[in-house]
Protein backbone atom coordinates (compact mmCIF):
# COMPACT_ATOMS: atom_id res chain seq x y z
CA UNK A 1 0.00 0.00 0.00
CA UNK A 2 1.26 3.68 -0.55
CA UNK A 3 2.20 5.61 1.91
CA UNK A 4 0.06 8.64 3.49
CA UNK A 5 0.77 12.15 1.26
CA UNK A 6 2.61 13.58 4.56
CA UNK A 7 4.85 10.46 4.69
CA UNK A 8 5.90 10.95 0.90
CA UNK A 9 9.46 12.06 0.32
CA UNK A 10 8.42 15.10 -1.71
CA UNK A 11 5.84 16.04 0.54
CA UNK A 12 7.91 18.80 2.61
CA UNK A 13 8.75 20.58 -0.50
CA UNK A 14 5.07 21.65 -1.43
CA UNK A 15 4.54 25.36 -1.67
CA UNK A 16 8.33 25.96 -1.15
CA UNK A 17 9.37 28.13 -4.87
CA UNK A 18 11.85 26.36 -6.77
CA UNK A 19 10.78 22.82 -4.96
CA UNK A 20 10.26 21.25 -8.81
CA UNK A 21 14.33 21.46 -8.80
CA UNK A 22 14.64 19.57 -5.81
CA UNK A 23 12.27 16.88 -6.11
CA UNK A 24 13.59 12.71 -4.57
CA UNK A 25 13.59 10.96 -8.08
CA UNK A 26 12.46 9.43 -10.51
CA UNK A 27 9.39 11.90 -9.85
CA UNK A 28 5.86 11.74 -12.22
CA UNK A 29 5.56 15.24 -12.73
CA UNK A 30 1.98 16.61 -13.89
CA UNK A 31 2.67 20.49 -14.97
CA UNK A 32 -0.32 22.20 -14.13
CA UNK A 33 -0.87 24.97 -16.03
CA UNK A 34 -0.04 22.69 -19.34
CA UNK A 35 -2.78 20.03 -17.69
CA UNK A 36 -5.66 22.58 -17.21
CA UNK A 37 -5.01 24.06 -20.78
CA UNK A 38 -5.68 20.55 -22.08
CA UNK A 39 -8.63 19.53 -20.45
CA UNK A 40 -10.14 23.04 -20.88
CA UNK A 41 -8.98 22.99 -24.49
CA UNK A 42 -11.16 19.45 -25.20
CA UNK A 43 -13.85 21.00 -23.22
CA UNK A 44 -14.16 23.94 -25.59
CA UNK A 45 -13.87 21.50 -28.99
CA UNK A 46 -16.60 18.97 -27.50
CA UNK A 47 -19.19 21.47 -26.58
CA UNK A 48 -18.22 23.63 -30.03
CA UNK A 49 -18.94 20.93 -31.56
CA UNK A 50 -21.92 19.41 -29.93
CA UNK A 51 -20.25 16.06 -29.12
CA UNK A 52 -19.68 14.07 -25.50
CA UNK A 53 -16.96 13.79 -24.23
CA UNK A 54 -16.19 10.63 -21.42
CA UNK A 55 -12.75 10.34 -21.20
CA UNK A 56 -10.92 7.19 -20.52
CA UNK A 57 -9.28 6.93 -16.88
CA UNK A 58 -7.39 3.96 -17.86
CA UNK A 59 -4.56 7.02 -19.00
CA UNK A 60 -4.97 8.75 -15.76
CA UNK A 61 -6.13 6.16 -13.21
CA UNK A 62 -6.94 9.46 -10.37
CA UNK A 63 -9.98 10.13 -8.87
CA UNK A 64 -9.04 13.12 -8.72
CA UNK A 65 -8.15 14.43 -12.40
CA UNK A 66 -11.40 12.20 -13.35
CA UNK A 67 -13.52 14.97 -10.79
CA UNK A 68 -11.71 17.66 -12.81
CA UNK A 69 -12.45 16.79 -15.94
CA UNK A 70 -16.56 15.78 -15.12
CA UNK A 71 -16.41 19.53 -13.23
CA UNK A 72 -15.87 20.85 -16.54
CA UNK A 73 -18.15 19.43 -18.20
CA UNK A 74 -17.34 15.48 -19.12
CA UNK A 75 -20.38 13.11 -19.20
CA UNK A 76 -17.98 11.00 -16.75
CA UNK A 77 -15.22 8.85 -17.08
CA UNK A 78 -14.66 5.42 -19.39
CA UNK A 79 -12.84 2.51 -17.51
CA UNK A 80 -10.90 -0.40 -19.18
CA UNK A 81 -11.55 -2.77 -16.26
CA UNK A 82 -14.31 -3.46 -13.25
CA UNK A 83 -11.95 -2.53 -10.12
CA UNK A 84 -10.70 1.01 -11.78
CA UNK A 85 -14.89 1.52 -12.08
CA UNK A 86 -15.02 0.71 -8.23
CA UNK A 87 -12.55 3.12 -7.35
CA UNK A 88 -14.33 5.83 -9.45
CA UNK A 89 -17.64 4.87 -8.31
CA UNK A 90 -16.89 5.52 -4.75
CA UNK A 91 -14.89 8.48 -5.05
CA UNK A 92 -18.18 9.97 -6.71
CA UNK A 93 -17.84 10.13 -10.16
CA UNK A 94 -20.62 9.61 -12.21
CA UNK A 95 -21.62 8.18 -15.57
CA UNK A 96 -18.39 5.76 -15.62
CA UNK A 97 -18.74 3.50 -18.67
CA UNK A 98 -16.36 -0.22 -18.25
CA UNK A 99 -15.25 -0.42 -21.75
CA UNK A 100 -13.92 -3.86 -21.72
CA UNK A 101 -16.49 -6.93 -20.72
CA UNK A 102 -17.15 -8.25 -17.33
CA UNK A 103 -17.10 -11.87 -16.98
CA UNK A 104 -17.02 -14.83 -14.45
CA UNK A 105 -19.90 -15.12 -11.76
CA UNK A 106 -17.97 -13.02 -8.70
CA UNK A 107 -16.97 -10.23 -11.01
CA UNK A 108 -20.72 -10.21 -12.39
CA UNK A 109 -21.90 -10.07 -8.70
CA UNK A 110 -19.63 -6.72 -8.04
CA UNK A 111 -20.59 -5.46 -10.87
CA UNK A 112 -24.57 -5.54 -9.75
CA UNK A 113 -23.25 -4.30 -6.17
CA UNK A 114 -21.51 -1.53 -7.91
CA UNK A 115 -24.76 -0.46 -9.94
CA UNK A 116 -26.90 -0.32 -7.04
CA UNK A 117 -24.69 2.60 -6.00
CA UNK A 118 -23.49 3.94 -9.49
CA UNK A 119 -25.11 7.38 -11.13
CA UNK A 120 -24.92 6.06 -14.62
CA UNK A 121 -22.85 3.32 -14.95
CA UNK A 122 -22.55 1.23 -18.20
CA UNK A 123 -21.07 -1.87 -19.34
CA UNK A 124 -19.82 -3.32 -22.58
CA UNK A 125 -20.84 -6.63 -23.69
CA UNK A 126 -19.95 -8.82 -26.85
CA UNK A 127 -21.40 -11.81 -26.48
CA UNK A 128 -24.69 -13.52 -26.20
CA UNK A 129 -23.71 -15.71 -23.28
CA UNK A 130 -22.44 -12.43 -21.12
CA UNK A 131 -25.64 -10.99 -21.57
CA UNK A 132 -27.26 -13.47 -20.23
CA UNK A 133 -24.99 -13.84 -17.22
CA UNK A 134 -25.49 -9.94 -16.95
CA UNK A 135 -29.39 -10.63 -16.86
CA UNK A 136 -29.63 -13.15 -14.14
CA UNK A 137 -27.34 -11.38 -12.09
CA UNK A 138 -28.80 -7.90 -12.30
CA UNK A 139 -32.28 -9.52 -11.80
CA UNK A 140 -30.86 -9.69 -8.32
CA UNK A 141 -29.90 -5.54 -8.14
CA UNK A 142 -31.90 -2.56 -7.33
CA UNK A 143 -32.50 -1.61 -10.58
CA UNK A 144 -31.21 -2.07 -14.10
CA UNK A 145 -28.24 -2.63 -15.66
CA UNK A 146 -27.11 -0.70 -18.84
CA UNK A 147 -25.64 -2.26 -21.46
CA UNK A 148 -23.76 -1.12 -24.37
CA UNK A 149 -22.75 -3.58 -27.60
CA UNK A 150 -19.29 -3.34 -28.29
CA UNK A 151 -18.95 -3.54 -32.05
CA UNK A 152 -15.22 -4.77 -34.01
CA UNK A 153 -14.02 -2.21 -36.49
CA UNK A 154 -10.26 -2.90 -36.62
CA UNK A 155 -8.63 -3.22 -33.22
CA UNK A 156 -9.09 -7.07 -33.50
CA UNK A 157 -9.48 -7.07 -29.78
CA UNK A 158 -13.11 -7.26 -28.16
CA UNK A 159 -16.81 -6.61 -30.00
CA UNK A 160 -19.16 -8.42 -32.27
CA UNK A 161 -17.61 -9.79 -35.25
CA UNK A 162 -20.40 -8.78 -38.03
CA UNK A 163 -22.88 -6.48 -38.33
CA UNK A 164 -25.47 -8.81 -37.76
CA UNK A 165 -23.95 -10.20 -34.27
CA UNK A 166 -24.28 -6.81 -32.84
CA UNK A 167 -27.82 -6.47 -33.86
CA UNK A 168 -28.78 -10.28 -32.39
CA UNK A 169 -26.94 -8.39 -29.09
CA UNK A 170 -29.14 -5.39 -28.89
CA UNK A 171 -32.08 -7.43 -29.44
CA UNK A 172 -30.78 -9.75 -26.82
CA UNK A 173 -30.26 -6.78 -24.65
CA UNK A 174 -33.46 -5.41 -25.13
CA UNK A 175 -35.41 -8.71 -24.89
CA UNK A 176 -34.10 -8.78 -21.02
CA UNK A 177 -36.72 -7.21 -18.65
CA UNK A 178 -33.42 -6.63 -16.16
CA UNK A 179 -30.90 -4.70 -18.83
CA UNK A 180 -31.74 -1.69 -20.66
CA UNK A 181 -29.84 -0.77 -24.08
CA UNK A 182 -27.41 2.18 -23.44
CA UNK A 183 -25.96 2.28 -26.91
CA UNK A 184 -23.06 1.13 -28.36
CA UNK A 185 -19.18 1.25 -28.51
CA UNK A 186 -17.01 1.05 -31.43
CA UNK A 187 -12.75 2.17 -30.99
CA UNK A 188 -10.50 1.58 -33.35
CA UNK A 189 -7.02 1.44 -31.51
CA UNK A 190 -5.23 0.45 -34.62
CA UNK A 191 -5.30 3.91 -36.02
CA UNK A 192 -5.22 6.71 -33.43
CA UNK A 193 -0.99 6.94 -34.00
CA UNK A 194 -1.07 6.95 -37.39
CA UNK A 195 1.00 10.74 -37.70
CA UNK A 196 -0.46 11.67 -41.14
CA UNK A 197 -4.09 12.69 -40.67
CA UNK A 198 -5.19 12.06 -44.10
CA UNK A 199 -3.66 8.38 -44.04
CA UNK A 200 -5.41 8.35 -40.17
CA UNK A 201 -9.14 9.95 -41.56
CA UNK A 202 -8.68 6.80 -44.78
CA UNK A 203 -7.70 4.14 -42.60
CA UNK A 204 -10.72 4.92 -39.96
CA UNK A 205 -13.54 5.44 -42.65
CA UNK A 206 -12.69 1.84 -43.60
CA UNK A 207 -12.79 0.42 -40.49
CA UNK A 208 -16.00 2.00 -39.45
CA UNK A 209 -18.10 0.68 -41.99
CA UNK A 210 -19.49 -2.15 -39.97
CA UNK A 211 -20.35 0.38 -37.41
CA UNK A 212 -22.44 2.17 -39.98
CA UNK A 213 -24.00 -1.26 -41.24
CA UNK A 214 -25.68 -1.57 -37.58
CA UNK A 215 -26.84 2.04 -37.30
CA UNK A 216 -28.59 1.37 -40.66
CA UNK A 217 -30.25 -1.50 -39.37
CA UNK A 218 -31.18 0.14 -36.39
CA UNK A 219 -32.73 3.11 -38.19
CA UNK A 220 -34.76 0.81 -40.72
CA UNK A 221 -36.26 -0.91 -37.93
CA UNK A 222 -37.12 2.44 -35.65
CA UNK A 223 -34.76 1.49 -32.57
CA UNK A 224 -33.11 4.21 -31.31
CA UNK A 225 -29.38 3.94 -30.71
CA UNK A 226 -29.10 6.10 -26.81
CA UNK A 227 -25.15 6.70 -27.75
CA UNK A 228 -22.62 5.93 -29.62
CA UNK A 229 -19.19 6.10 -27.83
CA UNK A 230 -15.67 5.75 -29.38
CA UNK A 231 -12.87 7.47 -30.57
CA UNK A 232 -9.56 8.82 -28.79
CA UNK A 233 -6.90 11.14 -28.23
CA UNK A 234 -5.81 10.34 -32.00
CA UNK A 235 -9.21 10.04 -33.93
CA UNK A 236 -11.34 12.87 -31.98
CA UNK A 237 -11.19 15.51 -34.60
CA UNK A 238 -11.81 12.94 -37.47
CA UNK A 239 -14.59 11.35 -35.07
CA UNK A 240 -16.53 14.79 -35.38
CA UNK A 241 -15.75 14.87 -38.93
CA UNK A 242 -17.63 11.61 -39.60
CA UNK A 243 -20.57 12.53 -38.08
CA UNK A 244 -21.29 9.15 -36.22
CA UNK A 245 -20.23 9.16 -33.03
CA UNK A 246 -22.44 11.12 -30.17
CA UNK A 247 -19.54 10.69 -27.37
CA UNK A 248 -15.66 10.78 -27.42
CA UNK A 249 -13.56 8.76 -25.26
CA UNK A 250 -9.98 10.17 -25.60
CA UNK A 251 -7.65 9.63 -22.74
CA UNK A 252 -4.02 10.94 -23.31
CA UNK A 253 -5.15 14.25 -24.42
CA UNK A 254 -4.77 15.58 -20.63
CA UNK A 255 -0.83 14.64 -20.65
CA UNK A 256 -0.10 13.60 -24.03
CA UNK A 257 3.34 11.47 -24.94
CA UNK A 258 5.73 11.32 -27.61
CA UNK A 259 3.54 9.12 -30.43
CA UNK A 260 0.91 11.47 -30.02
CA UNK A 261 3.02 14.29 -30.17
CA UNK A 262 4.43 13.24 -33.48
CA UNK A 263 0.53 12.98 -34.80
CA UNK A 264 -0.91 16.02 -36.54
CA UNK A 265 -4.31 15.92 -35.13
CA UNK A 266 -6.81 18.18 -36.68
CA UNK A 267 -4.55 18.05 -39.90
CA UNK A 268 -3.19 21.43 -39.30
CA UNK A 269 0.68 20.68 -38.69
CA UNK A 270 -0.24 22.99 -35.25
CA UNK A 271 -0.22 21.61 -31.98
CA UNK A 272 -3.35 21.07 -30.51
CA UNK A 273 -2.25 19.45 -26.77
CA UNK A 274 1.10 20.84 -24.67
CA UNK A 275 2.71 17.87 -22.74
CA UNK A 276 1.87 18.23 -19.42
CA UNK A 277 3.45 14.53 -17.84
CA UNK A 278 7.20 14.09 -16.94
CA UNK A 279 10.00 11.33 -15.72
CA UNK A 280 12.29 13.79 -13.49
CA UNK A 281 15.45 11.95 -13.11
CA UNK A 282 18.59 13.01 -11.39
CA UNK A 283 22.42 12.31 -12.39
CA UNK A 284 23.80 10.11 -10.30
CA UNK A 285 27.26 9.49 -11.79
CA UNK A 286 29.55 11.36 -14.12
CA UNK A 287 32.39 9.03 -14.25
CA UNK A 288 32.43 7.86 -17.95
CA UNK A 289 32.96 10.39 -20.93
CA UNK A 290 30.15 11.11 -23.08
CA UNK A 291 27.72 10.19 -21.10
CA UNK A 292 25.87 10.41 -17.37
CA UNK A 293 23.95 8.00 -15.53
CA UNK A 294 20.42 8.88 -14.50
CA UNK A 295 18.09 7.19 -11.46
CA UNK A 296 15.28 6.61 -13.77
CA UNK A 297 15.59 3.40 -15.92
CA UNK A 298 13.35 0.45 -16.93
CA UNK A 299 11.19 0.99 -14.05
CA UNK A 300 10.38 4.28 -13.79
CA UNK A 301 8.97 4.57 -17.68
CA UNK A 302 7.37 2.25 -20.24
CA UNK A 303 9.20 0.32 -22.47
CA UNK A 304 8.33 -0.69 -26.22
CA UNK A 305 7.55 2.40 -27.87
CA UNK A 306 11.07 3.87 -27.76
CA UNK A 307 13.22 5.39 -25.41
CA UNK A 308 12.09 8.82 -23.41
CA UNK A 309 12.68 11.98 -25.25
CA UNK A 310 14.39 14.66 -22.97
CA UNK A 311 12.81 18.06 -22.31
CA UNK A 312 14.87 20.08 -20.06
CA UNK A 313 17.87 19.86 -17.94
CA UNK A 314 20.26 18.34 -21.08
CA UNK A 315 22.37 19.60 -23.48
CA UNK A 316 20.91 20.30 -27.04
CA UNK A 317 21.25 16.98 -29.03
CA UNK A 318 21.87 14.86 -25.96
CA UNK A 319 20.00 11.57 -26.13
CA UNK A 320 18.39 9.62 -23.56
CA UNK A 321 18.50 5.70 -23.02
CA UNK A 322 17.74 2.52 -21.08
CA UNK A 323 21.06 1.04 -18.83
CA UNK A 324 18.95 -1.42 -16.72
CA UNK A 325 15.87 -1.66 -14.33
CA UNK A 326 16.86 1.62 -12.14
CA UNK A 327 19.59 3.46 -14.80
CA UNK A 328 19.29 5.58 -17.45
CA UNK A 329 21.64 7.18 -19.75
CA UNK A 330 22.00 10.55 -20.87
CA UNK A 331 24.72 10.30 -24.36
CA UNK A 332 25.94 13.52 -25.06
CA UNK A 333 25.64 15.04 -29.08
CA UNK A 334 28.82 16.82 -28.68
CA UNK A 335 32.26 16.25 -26.60
CA UNK A 336 32.83 18.58 -23.81
CA UNK A 337 29.38 18.86 -22.89
CA UNK A 338 28.63 17.41 -19.53
CA UNK A 339 26.63 17.47 -16.77
CA UNK A 340 27.47 17.40 -12.79
CA UNK A 341 26.37 15.12 -9.86
CA UNK A 342 22.99 16.06 -8.71
CA UNK A 343 21.69 17.52 -12.16
CA UNK A 344 18.03 16.59 -12.93
CA UNK A 345 16.00 15.93 -16.01
CA UNK A 346 12.75 16.14 -17.42
CA UNK A 347 11.72 13.32 -20.30
CA UNK A 348 8.70 12.99 -22.13
CA UNK A 349 7.38 9.30 -21.57
CA UNK A 350 7.41 7.36 -24.46
CA UNK A 351 3.83 6.07 -23.96
CA UNK A 352 1.73 7.88 -20.83
CA UNK A 353 -0.67 4.78 -19.98
CA UNK A 354 1.46 2.35 -18.77
CA UNK A 355 3.90 5.09 -17.85
CA UNK A 356 1.54 6.56 -15.43
CA UNK A 357 0.87 3.03 -14.20
CA UNK A 358 4.22 2.48 -12.57
CA UNK A 359 3.73 5.34 -10.32
CA UNK A 360 1.72 5.92 -7.46
CA UNK A 361 1.23 9.63 -7.35
CA UNK A 362 1.44 12.89 -9.36
CA UNK A 363 3.94 15.54 -7.89
CA UNK A 364 1.89 18.48 -9.48
CA UNK A 365 3.79 21.42 -10.10
CA UNK A 366 3.02 25.42 -11.63
CA UNK A 367 5.85 26.79 -12.95
CA UNK A 368 9.05 25.88 -10.64
CA UNK A 369 7.08 24.90 -7.57
CA UNK A 370 5.58 22.07 -6.29
CA UNK A 371 1.72 22.58 -5.50
CA UNK A 372 0.06 19.12 -4.71
CA UNK A 373 0.49 15.18 -4.56
CA UNK A 374 -2.32 13.76 -6.47
CA UNK A 375 -2.94 9.88 -5.25
CA UNK A 376 -2.91 7.64 -8.48
CA UNK A 377 -5.68 5.53 -6.75
CA UNK A 378 -6.78 3.75 -9.27
CA UNK A 379 -3.28 2.01 -9.79
CA UNK A 380 -2.91 -2.11 -9.59
CA UNK A 381 -7.06 -1.93 -9.86
CA UNK A 382 -7.01 -4.04 -12.80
Amino acid sequence: MAPPLDQRPNFTLMGIPGSRERLATPALILDLDAFEGNVATMAAWARENSLGLRPHAKTHKCSTIARKQVEAGALGNCTATLSEAEILVDAGIPGVLITSTVVTEDRIARLIALNDRAEGLMVIADNIGNVDALSTAAAQGQKPLYVVIDIEVGCGRTGAATPGAAVDLIDHVTASPHLCFGGVQAYDGNVQAIADFDERRAALSADLEPLRKVMAEMQQRGTIIPLVSGGGTGTHDLDRIGGIFTEIQAGSYIVMDSIYNACDLHGEGATVFRTSLFVRATVISTAKQGFVTTDAGLKAFSVGSGDPVLATGAPQGATYSFMGDEHGRITFAKEGHGMALGDQVECIAPHCDPTIALYDCYHVVRGDTLVDIWPIDARGHW
